[in-house]
């Protein structure tokens, strides 16, 4: 169908030709040769188009390029054209036609094909106006990525269509682009909203940095429509660009941060080619750090958990990833049996040891502390002590901003950890040091998950509290940043992570509401009331720490504390016998002991305010009973 459409346009272009030279007098034109022309020129021309490959294109997706070819391809054929010509000329000494025809022609057939793929380009894009059920759709960003997304847009099966573009840059205002007017900048963006009758918003920014999207997103947000990206630059790569690329908006982009700049030479060095152990390496964190550490081709990877589905999960993932010269290793066991843990340091000798196994849920270790002694400070030892014993060059541990100050068990338990991995550094070989940072988004036990339930379920979303803030980085932001500051670990420091601005936990519920495309009318948000141990905010250091710089910018050490070794022993010792008769021991003899060594643990004061904060965000009624209340927690 395509030749004989380029056929009748080259023969068209001989009878135009014909007309244009003898000034529109059809009369004295020669039509026998005239038709002979047609003929001859089609012949000699369709194989120059063939040679140039014209008809293995998908003409839906034309471009400048393909434009080019079919240049070259006349060209060739009206190259043949005149070669033939030439040499009638020179052998009989006759003109077959005069020689302009053959300078017209050529153009006219130009003009003509390229014409019939400009037209079928655009009834492809969708040039043709809006067509019914189409979502109205504002592109953010005017350059070469808002180009192609548009062209992906304006295509009949895409069930976008759109009505133009915002950006910042004033140069391009009111100008148009594919057919698109550039309307405003992204200050516009609510009055364009509603002048256009926009359904959804598309950024178009893959190169854009973190901070920009965070602000354009913010300003999005105050309109009702739904929000989408482009993931990256690598998306757009050599202009392909589908519509199945785009995605919604997530928390994590409205964090602001720019991908973690990692020291891969420094990595490299002391991961590559040794025998690797994390700990919880089903967890959310450990399972993270496998998958990262598996790229610096580590020999050996022992994946080591208590949960054997979670450790099943992440074995069966990476086994899909695994380079030829590393080695998985699952193992089943459980830190605080020292006998199974030595079992493993005997068998596989770790280099590198990341601990991330952790009981971190802190409501659960207020029901029961005993747990959080027995996993996060007795279980923590062991692998310490094990670490030295069998002289692992390095042994980072993941703790938390939960740790300082505590105000709750699991906070103080692992401030405990933190004793025991600085004090063991003083007299070991092995580079022992701690990573501490906030909470993570999307982590099992994060708000993050549950919100997302809860919004599922129809809502409400449950807030402790309207003031409450708290940290936040992603998963794997923090998990480079760990591995980053195990290459910097000389021994003994406590890293702490760069967390950016706390967050208000109220604030991220309605960016998940609003981002999961509802309002807070259809999923309320309803304030639960401060859960035992919680407090308002966290912080990341002590009054006494302070904080050292690093040679990475998101990486700072603060001042260590330790322990003399027989003080550790002792701290240890006291534990143990706690865990060994926990069958006649109190919670209140057990948080008694983790004030005696952690002496910042502080898990009384404040709890007047956490349960007046608790009643006056119930729907208590009664006046007797809240007096109680007070009473009660004032007695305490």
């Amino acid at each position: 169908m395509v030749v004989g459409l380029d056929i009748v346009i080259m023969m068209t272009s001989i009878l135009l030709s014909y007309i244009l030279v003898y000034d529109f007098r059809i009369g004295l034109i020669d039509w026998n040769t005239c038709i002979h022309m047609m003929i001859g020129y089609t012949v000699i021309m369709v194989p120059g188009l063939v040679l140039k490959r014209i008809y293995n294109r998908l003409w839906s997706y034309a471009s400048i390029g393909d434009l080019l070819s079919i240049l070259r391809g006349i060209a060739l054929g009206a190259g043949m054209i005149w070669s033939v010509n030439l040499i009638i000329y020179l052998v009989s000494g006759r003109i077959y036609a005069p020689f302009s025809v053959w300078f017209i022609a050529p153009l006219l057939t130009f003009l003509g094909i390229a014409g019939s793929r400009f037209v079928w380009r655009l009834l492809s894009d969708g040039y043709t106006g809006r067509k019914a059920n189409k979502i109205r759709t504002l592109i953010v960003g005017a350059g070469e990525a808002g180009y192609i997304v548009a062209r992906a847009l304006r295509r009949e099966q895409s069930r976008y269509y759109p009505v133009a573009f915002i950006d910042d840059n004033v140069n391009k205002l009111h100008q148009n682009l594919a057919g698109i007017p550039v309307v405003g900048t992204r200050h516009d963006i609510p009055e364009v909203v509603k002048q256009y009758d926009i359904d959804e918003i598309i950024l178009a920014l893959p190169s854009a940095k973190r901070q920009e999207i965070t602000k354009i997103i913010n300003i999005c947000k105050t309109t009702d429509c739904k929000i989408k990206l482009i993931p990256g630059v690598n998306d757009m790569v050599n202009g392909e660009f589908t519509v199945s690329v785009l995605r919604n908006v997530d928390v994590e982009d409205l964090l602001g941060r720019e991908p973690v700049r990692l020291n891969l030479q420094e990595i490299a060095s002391y991961l590559e080619g040794k025998v690797v152990l994390v700990t919880g390496a089903g967890g959310s964190i450990g399972s993270e750090l496998c998958r990262q550490v598996i790229r610096f081709h580590p020999k050996r990877l022992i994946l080591l958990g208590r949960g054997e589905n979670s450790v099943y999960e992440i074995e069966h993932e990476l086994r899909a990833m695994i380079p030829s010269d590393t080695e998985l290793i699952p193992v089943i066991a459980d830190i605080q049996d020292y006998g199974r843990v030595a079992n493993v340091f005997k068998t596989h000798r770790p280099d590198v040891i990341f601990h991330a196994a952790a009981h971190k849920h802190v409501p659960l270790m207020e029901m029961h502390p005993i747990e959080a002694v027995k996993n996060n400070i007795l279980g923590t030892y062991n692998l310490v002590v094990l670490a030295d014993m069998y002289q692992a060059e390095r042994f980072v541990m993941i703790s938390t901003d939960k740790a300082v100050n505590p105000t709750n068990v699991m906070g103080a338990s692992k401030r405990a950890a933190e004793l025991i991995v600085q004090s063991r550094s003083r007299f070991s070989r092995t580079r022992f040091a701690t990573v501490r940072f906030g909470n993570v988004l999307g982590s099992r036990g994060s708000v993050i998950p549950l919100f997302r339930k809860q919004i599922e379920a129809g809502g409400p979303v449950t807030v402790t509290h309207p003031e409450m803030v708290r940290y936040f980085m992603t998963i794997p932001e923090a998990v480079q940043l760990v591995i980053q500051a195990g290459a910097l670990s000389e021994g003994g420091e406590t890293f702490v992570l760069d967390m950016g601005e706390p967050v208000k936990i109220i604030d991220l519920a309605r960016d998940l509401i609003r981002l999961s495309g509802f309002s807070e009318k259809e999923i309320p948000i309803q304030i639960s009331g401060i859960r035992p141990g919680e407090k308002l905010y966290e912080e990341l250091l002590t009054k006494e720490e302070g904080t050292m710089k690093t040679v990475h910018d998101r990486i700072f050490i603060a001042r260590s504390e330790y322990l003399a070794e027989d003080e550790l022993a002792e701290m240890i010792a006291s534990f143990r016998t706690l865990a060994e008769h926990q069958d006649g021991v109190q919670d209140e003899e057990i948080r008694r002991l983790l004030k005696r060594w952690v002496p910042t643990y502080m898990p009384n004061p404040g709890q007047l305010h956490l349960t007046m904060s608790n009643i006056l965000h119930s729907e208590v009624k009664n006046t007797k009973n809240i007096n109680l209340q007070i009473a009660s927690s004032m007695a305490e």
